[in-house]
């Protein structure tokens, strides 16, 4: 674990306003890294896909950096616009942050 992740989970401990936080962020984050990594695995520029998708570059950038809130339909044509679906997924919850 890093330092950020060991200083996250004592908070989320001391403080169920910070876990529900935390929890809403970090999934923000996971999908900006996601939405990154496969771009960057299919060998596309942000203004490719901008260009795939309809989604101005500048949506695109806000979205990878966390600092966007992208609806489901947009998340369905970024996919689109890589050859992919998207796949929603309800999972417990548990313990760990």
């Amino acid at each position: 674990m890093t330092w950020i992740e060991d200083f996250a989970k004592e908070q989320c401990a001391k403080s169920k306003e910070f876990a529900e936080a935390y929890a809403a962020e970090k999934e923000k984050l996971n999908i900006a890294v996601a939405l990154t990594q496969l771009r960057d695995e299919m060998g596309l520029t942000q203004q490719q896909l901008a260009e795939k998708t309809g989604i101005s570059q500048s949506d695109i950038s806000k979205f990878e950096t966390g600092g966007g809130n992208p609806s489901i339909k947009t998340l369905q044509r970024l996919a689109a616009g890589m050859g992919m679906i998207l796949q929603v997924e309800f999972k417990p919850v548990t313990s760990a942050h």
